[in-house]
């Protein structure tokens, strides 16, 4: 103390006072939107299993590339991706198709297949976005779809007895420099007639046209309408996948450890071990969510269908983007998810149109929305060195046949619903454990349930 000094300092003061102090706060803790909007099914037993009417598989898969240095070849195995080779399992015949691909470097703005040219070979997209445009009915030209890395074009002629199936009816134009690798259908001829395993294939394969299905590639249902008197009336049945998709329960854990002297002695005012389950519980919920997006097995990213997937058409996510994607789901869309940087470039795009999206109300609170559908934020989304992510767009719960999540309540311990905190004991060193646990997964009905909008720039 100073010799000046007329009262109590505030330091010394400190030491008599009770201070107000918050909760421990997190950084990591999210909105969670995804784990808030899924309507959540028990899923007893630990499986759900989907079952679907028989789709007949036409081989719509994403054909894989590899390189060394500028040299890109397909590999082999990938060429069972097309339709024609779905199932063939010769890998001789399948390393000769692909050593009979040439690559080709296409620029920005030139056209890789023209519409009213012979469609005599096979172009698949080892890199860069392509563009598919025909001539609308005024004469205008109309875009009919984007096709980006392991999409492919012509697959048709592998079906072909000599070689052609008909005219293009578009143009494939590059919306950026692309590589592309082109096989011939003579080069194709060839390697067939040289590979029996490979000729019996194609004897045996037929075009999906000629099975009786829907347009969503379903087993048909012979039904009669509009007819008059006794006509006789088909007779059907409704055929069923025999192999249905079964969805397990994936699991989070982590053992929660708190020595049994801070349990004791420092639980004023606030509980110790309550504070540190809080936490560990929160981020427990970010890696369920994170995993119900990026993981392979379930997660959506992985599990929207190909025929699902689209991509923009330049780069960032335009209001046209969002229309196309929402016609991917277009029975009853109920949500839009994307990482906090795609909405804000969304954002960019609407005002750089002079357009202002309105806002809706949802769980309690205003939030951007687009046509009505909710826009909502998920920071689990994963954008990659380049600036590139996705957007998804779904329709939920069983009774509309969309996107559900799988849990498990009633466990024993159980701390939340679908989600326990099991004792562990007290060890030799004073340390109590608590074993926090949960289970979780993602399941889609019918593949239409979600859309996937890739290739989406934030930069």
């Amino acid at each position: 103390m100073t010799d000046d000094q007329l009262s109590l300092g505030t330091a010394a003061a400190r030491n008599l006072a009770t201070t107000t102090k918050s909760v421990p706060q997190m950084q990591e803790i999210t909105s969670r939107h995804l784990l808030r909007v899924l309507p959540w099914v028990q899923a007893i037993g630990g499986v759900y299993r989907v079952n679907r009417r028989l789709t007949y598989a036409v081989g719509d898969g994403r054909v894989t590339f590899t390189s060394t240095g500028a040299d890109v070849r397909v590999i082999p195995g990938e060429l069972a991706e097309l339709p024609a080779l779905r199932g063939f399992e010769d890998q001789d015949a399948l390393a000769a198709l692909s050593g009979r691909f040439s690559q080709r470097e296409v620029a920005q703005g030139e056209a890789i297949v023209e519409a009213g040219r012979p469609r005599d070979e096979v172009v698949l997209i080892a890199h860069g976005k392509v563009a598919k445009v025909a001539q609308g009915a005024y004469d205008n030209e109309s875009v009919l779809g984007v096709l980006a890395d392991g999409d492919y074009l012509g697959e048709q002629i592998l079906l072909s007895q000599d070689g052609q199936d008909g005219q293009w009816e578009f143009t494939a134009r590059a919306v950026t420099a692309c590589t592309v690798l082109t096989m011939s259908a003579q080069s194709f001829r060839e390697v067939a007639d040289s590979s029996e395993s490979l000729r019996a294939h194609l004897d045996g394969a037929s075009n999906p046209a000629d099975r009786a299905q829907n347009d969503h590639g379903e087993a048909a249902i012979a039904l009669a309408a509009g007819h008059v008197g006794e006509a006789r009336l088909p007779g059907t049945f409704v055929d069923y996948e025999l192999k249905p998709r079964q969805y397990e329960l994936s699991v989070a854990q982590t053992i929660l450890r708190v020595h049994s002297r801070v349990a004791d002695l420092y639980n004023e005012p606030m509980n110790q071990t309550e504070q540190q389950l809080r936490l560990t519980i929160e981020a427990l919920r970010e890696r369920q969510e994170d995993e119900l997006v990026n993981n392979r097995e379930f997660g959506l990213l992985h599990n929207a269908d190909l025929k699902q997937r689209i991509h923009t058409r330049s780069g960032p996510p335009t209001p046209d983007d969002l229309d196309e994607l929402l016609a991917k789901v277009w029975k009853d869309p109920a949500v839009i998810l994307a990482h906090p940087r795609a909405i804000a470039a969304f954002a960019r795009e609407c005002n750089a149109r002079g357009l202002y999206p309105s806002n809706t109300e949802y769980g309690g609170q205003r939030v951007p929305a687009w046509r009505g559908i909710p826009m909502l934020p998920c920071n689990k989304i994963p954008i990659t060195d380049k600036g590139i992510t996705s957007i998804m767009a779904m329709r939920l719960g069983e009774a509309d046949q969309g996107v559900i999540g799988l849990n498990r309540v009633g466990l024993p311990d159980e701390y939340q619903p679908g989600l326990s905190v099991r004792f562990m004991g007290i060890n030799d060193q004073a340390v109590i454990s608590y074993l926090v646990t949960t289970y979780y997964s993602a399941a889609v009905l019918v593949p239409d349930a979600l859309g996937i909008l890739e290739s989406v720039e934030v930069g």
